[in-house]
């Protein structure tokens, strides 16, 4: 039977409201959202806390946490609730009345639950964890808790190289979480069941024999004096060498959230977002998200239509984004889009996609999702400046097809453009960045003449390119911060200087400095939990938001606390990779074969394309075999549902 609710999960709203009128947008802090869930303690025996390690604005839209929130406490006896993390103003005030890190659904302590589980979309979350662990009065590193302390479990793309965060958390899943966090759920639950035998280490090694739950804890790292890792291995009989990701093979089947949270106070994304499928077989060699989600696995059209049907009757939400990370690439994707327009015509209901490949763009599609909604920009992500580099990173797109299709947008009656790219790929010069100018004022002479207006705008927005775990690119050197500033100075110069078409073409770009961190942490192992730490006590804190991040400080304190192990930050970032190097996450199964990814860095580096595999033969990257499983495409031969059009009354 579920345990009696302990003093220790009483609701903290009362001292906490009293705080409130002292910050800057209390609201996010109360709760309440339309489809919101807060269960009895008392009725539940296994507890979740779920936090995206980011501001409520951000992390409430966040689909990962909003559907483990759903999975979880649609089950019986157990509860999820949400934590999002706090401003430095809250924190400060926290801290001196003794509030702890709270949940929004019903103000209960983080620390009272039995899983703290965070979403990791990006690196620089680290230390937002660490405020939060310590705001809940759960010690910051796993060796230091006890068996009533809550289970700290992490996931999301960043949990594919947990190791730098390896002394903060207790495990970690990498892959999909819909039935982890299930499985995790009933061994906890046994567990308790049978009174917690063999303390906190006998919850982690049943959750570590599973294969599908990393320990960090469990597997000891020896390094070479050169300072590369010798190797990984387990101090544990039973557990795994390596630990295998989970993996939702049939969408259908798992048709969340269901009731998406509206959220009370504004956020980055005010939409109901279905995604329509998971996974990504183009092989962009920079992508981490693309090579990690294999294999593809589409939601049906009637999938997506109940999915959308149901979420917009529970929020109310007037637009509709068909999420994925490629949304143009699903095989009915057409019949989608205008089933989906036909259908809330009367109703004005926008679509949008998050960006769309510029060889997957078609006007009749761009059409159906501006139908019933406005017609904003067009945004389309070249990557690369040349057509060398594009090769170089298998994006395979030219030039010619962009301004084709720029072309058929303009004299469509768009007006504004953004196209993406990134600075520092590998084997990158300055003339592929420069051809970047080359490419913008192309657009803008050709939006002229199909439009015969002036007015037309392309906006160049560049972020900095930081190698990623499970990519090809895993071996590839990082360009520094200042050889990114000044390629980026001579690209912005270049623009600016063209009397012609200058001043049509905006100019966005992050600054080489927070990539650097990022690349840092991103291929990073456990020696760098000690740099983590010491930013944090420095009051590192929300280090993706540019007016509170700090280089140097994160430089200050890496310097230091990597001192005595022999290795600095250029180590691990600018430094190339060799074949036989033991990297950090090789213990950890992502699917992919790692002499594939060599091979594909190999093929980058003699600028060789690589199809998608979906339309091609198969080119062995190691995925389909090991989940019995093959690229699932349609189509399916059926149509939208509902499939009358729906008409006001």
């Amino acid at each position: 039977m579920p345990a009696e609710a302990s003093p220790a999960a009483e609701s903290v709203f009362p001292q906490l409201e009293a705080l409130l009128p002292h910050v800057q947008k209390p609201i996010q802090y109360v709760g309440g959202e339309l489809n919101s869930t807060v269960k009895e303690w008392a009725s539940c025996d296994v507890r979740w806390a779920l936090m995206y390690p980011d501001a409520y604005e951000v992390g409430l839209p966040n689909q990962g946490v909003m559907i483990l929130y759903e999975v979880l406490n649609e089950q019986q006896g157990v509860l999820a609730e949400r934590t999002y993390s706090v401003w430095p103003d809250l924190e400060e005030l926290m801290r001196e009345h003794s509030v702890p890190q709270f949940t929004v659904d019903s103000h209960r302590p983080v620390g009272a639950f039995d899983v703290f589980g965070l979403s990791f979309s990006t690196e620089l979350g680290y230390t937002n964890m660490l405020t939060a662990l310590d705001l809940a009065g759960i010690p910051l590193e796993a060796k230091d808790r006890g068996i009533d302390d809550p289970i700290v479990l992490a996931g999301g793309h960043a949990a594919f190289n947990p190791e730098p965060i390896a002394d903060f958390i207790d495990c970690a899943v990498i892959g999909d979480g819909e039935q982890a966090v299930l499985e995790v759920t009933a061994i906890i639950r046994a567990w308790k069941a049978e009174g917690r035998p063999g303390g906190r280490e006998e919850l982690l090694l049943r959750l570590s024999k599973t294969g599908g739950v990393y320990v960090p804890a469990f597997y000891d790292v020896e390094y070479l004096p050169d300072g590369r890792i010798a190797r990984v291995v387990p101090n544990r009989s039973g557990v795994p060498w390596r630990v295998s990701k989970h993996t939702v093979m049939d969408l259908d089947e798992w048709p969340y959230p269901k009731q998406p949270l509206v959220p009370l106070a504004e956020t980055v994304h005010e939409r109901m977002s279905v995604e329509i499928f998971r996974g990504c077989t183009r092989g962009c060699r920079f992508c981490q998200a693309g090579m990690i989600t294999r294999p593809v696995r589409e939601r049906s059209i009637t999938g997506i239509g109940e999915m959308v049907d149901k979420g917009l009757k529970a929020t109310g939400f007037e637009e509709v984004g068909l999420l994925s990370l490629s949304s143009a690439d699903h095989t009915e994707i057409a019949d989608v889009a205008k089933g989906l327009a036909d259908r809330y015509e009367e109703d004005k209901i926008g679509l949008s996609l998050p960006s769309t490949r510029v060889d997957a763009f078609n006007i009749d599609l761009a059409n159906e999702l501006t139908r019933n909604g406005r017609r904003s920009g067009l945004t389309f992500a070249p990557e690369g400046g040349s057509e060398r580099i594009r090769k170089v990173i298998n994006k395979m797109v030219s030039e010619d097809d962009l301004i084709r299709t720029v072309a058929t947008a303009y004299g469509n009656g768009w007006r504004q453009v953004k196209l993406y790219f990134m600075c520092g790929l590998p084997t990158e010069t300055d003339d592929d960045v420069l051809q970047i100018a080359d490419m913008a004022t192309r657009v803008i002479a050709k939006g002229r003449e199909v439009s015969g207006s002036g007015d037309i705008r392309c906006t160049v927005s560049i972020g900095g390119f930081v190698p990623k775990p499970h990519t090809p690119f895993q071996w590839a050197p990082q360009l520094s911060a200042e050889e990114t500033d000044a390629r980026l100075q001579k690209l912005r110069d270049k623009i600016r200087g063209d009397k012609k078409y200058g001043r049509s073409i905006g100019f966005r770009y992050h600054d080489g400095k927070p990539g650097i961190v990022e690349g840092l942490l991103s291929r990073g192992d456990r020696r760098l939990g000690a740099v983590i730490r010491a930013v944090y006590d420095d009051g590192g804190r929300f280090d993706g938001w540019r007016e509170h991040f700090s280089y140097d400080r994160w430089m200050a304190c890496a310097d230091k606390a990597l001192e005595p192990t022999g290795v600095d930050v250029d180590w691990y970032t600018t430094r190339e990779r060799g074949y036989e190097e033991v990297l950090p996450w090789d213990h950890l199964d992502s699917g992919l074969d790692k002499e594939w990814l060599w091979e594909d860095w190999q093929d980058a580096l003699d600028e060789t394309e690589v199809d998608d595999c979906r339309w091609t033969p198969c080119f062995d990257c190691g995925v389909c075999p090991q989940f019995d499983t093959w690229p699932q495409t349609g189509p399916t031969g059926k149509k939208l549902l509902p499939l009358t059009v729906k008409k006001s009354d």
